[in-house]
């Protein structure tokens, strides 16, 4: 039935044809595979190279270092006023592995808080070093002399980072580059009478000084790496050098993480509901998928072996205004040999777009299975969610990749038991008196950077700022 309205009054008349709600009880509805959210291009997973690793540990062996990577520092903030963590301490190169807390605990109550503002000198050239700084927050430039005496912008330093420690290794103790304020932000100062003090007081820390000073003393390339006594250019009989390449005695080891979940399915949807589509198999691709993107989110942010924790603090570098420009990502890229792409968060793409647009710069494209990804200097950069965004800041990654290469390798189990995809497996778990079926679903992962310089960082990436 029909109703009209005449003159003001309605009026019913029959039903000419079959309504759409009831022809939709006959007829088969198209529908599409059960969608997600979620899934993203994985570009990380696709570009690892995978290497099998038998025994669940992968073993990385270097030739003995002597040079000690820098870390960085933390601090705890109460109100306005800001401390030291006295543990993370042991990341000043002087420091690592010393292990009297008590020691350290006075040794961070010794630091005194100082702010500063933008465009502030805090450390002229060629003065005596007689403080310590640690970044607690903010950005300061390292200024040295060019060649024709005009300033040059050496490096950046910024949050946890340490300066005036290097002093133990200078025999004039005279500051070889000056230090400005590019932020406002806030140091926590250390006076030398003040570290000295608690040396002599100390015989543990006092040794912990000697053995760094000496390895510092030993043989070793721009690397850190124990030297190999060669010689080139002599003539005639002349007595050549004799040499060995020693190996680090504690390799580090990656041991397999794993990602797990355990997927629940009644027999009777999977007995009664499964045609046109398998509701298992659905079940078990959208969880697959779920764990291949907490895998991925593994390989960046775990702090065990995740990418960004593990970036040596050599090849960190700090963006010179804030977002990302050309010339902060060809300082990334030079800093290595054979650079494979770029790993960056969608965000940070689009900042580096802005800023190219601002120099007229339009970088190329390529084609990467089927997808079309921007380019620069010809390496590709691929995005990655995964990549933290926080407070407007984020990082970039660039990365050489291959064991055969001495770069970033992703980890993963040879053949697996009921494997569905590799490093992953699923394993059926029985069936429960409530006559739930349930499956073990589990992936297997790591990864390692086999030499430092194989993965870079470009941090503090603002991708907040616009610029007219």
């Amino acid at each position: 039935m029909t109703t009209e309205t005449t003159a003001g009054t309605p009026q019913t008349r029959p039903q000419s044809s079959l309504s759409v709600a009831a022809a939709k009880n006959l007829a088969s509805t198209t529908k599409s595979a059960p969608q997600m959210q979620e899934i993203s291009n994985r570009w990380l997973l696709r570009a690892l190279p995978w290497v099998e690793v038998s025994g669940g540990t992968y073993r990385v062996n270097r030739r003995l270092s002597y040079a000690v990577g820098r870390g960085r520092v933390s601090f705890a903030q109460t109100g306005r006023r800001i401390s030291v963590v006295a543990p993370s301490l042991r990341e000043v190169p002087v420091l690592r592995d010393f292990e009297d807390d008590a020691v350290l605990a006075e040794l961070a109550g010794r630091f005194v808080q100082r702010d500063f503002s933008a465009g502030e000198l805090l450390i002229e050239q060629g003065r005596d070093i007689d403080e310590v700084y640690l970044v607690a927050h903010g950005k300061v430039d390292k200024i040295g002399t060019g060649k024709y005496g005009d300033d040059t912008v050496l490096g950046t330093f910024a949050d946890g980072d340490h300066i005036g420690d290097e002093a133990l290794l200078i025999e004039d103790r005279r500051w070889p580059y000056s230090v400005k304020a590019a932020t406002s932000g806030t140091v926590m100062v250390l006076s030398w009478p003040s570290f000295q003090e608690l040396v002599d007081r100390s015989e543990a820390l006092r040794e912990q000084i000697l053995g760094f000073v000496a390895d510092a003393q030993l043989p070793q390339n721009r690397k850190g790496e124990a030297e190999i006594d060669l010689s080139a250019g002599h003539e005639g009989e002349y007595d050549l050098p004799t040499a060995f390449v020693d190996y680090e005695l504690s390799p580090r080891e990656y041991e397999l993480s794993v990602a797990q979940t355990v997927l629940r399915v009644h027999s009777r949807v999977a007995d009664l509901y499964n045609k046109p589509m398998n509701q298992t198999e659905h079940q078990l691709r959208l969880t697959i998928e779920a764990l291949r993107e907490r895998q991925e989110h593994e390989l960046v942010n775990n702090p065990e072996f995740g990418l960004l924790a593990n970036t040596d603090h050599s090849q960190r570098i700090h963006t010179h205004s804030g977002p990302p420009t050309p010339d902060d990502m060809d300082e990334l890229l030079c800093r290595r040999r054979s650079t494979k792409f770029y790993l960056a968060h969608p965000q940070a793409i689009a900042a580096f777009g802005r800023e190219c647009n601002r120099r007229g710069l339009y970088p190329e494209t390529v084609q990467v299975d089927g997808k079309t990804v921007p380019t620069w200097r010809g390496v590709p950069i691929y995005t990655c969610n995964k990549i933290p965004v926080v407070n407007g800041s984020t990082s970039i990654l660039a990365m050489r990749v291959g064991d055969d290469n001495q770069g970033v390798i992703g980890l993963r189990p040879g053949t697996l038991p009921d494997e569905v995809e590799p490093g992953l497996n699923v394993r059926f778990m029985g069936i429960d008196e409530k006559a739930v079926i349930s499956y073990l679903v589990t992936a297997y992962y790591s990864a390692a950077i086999l030499v430092p310089d194989a993965i870079g960082v470009l941090e503090n990436v603002d991708v907040a700022n616009w610029h007219d």
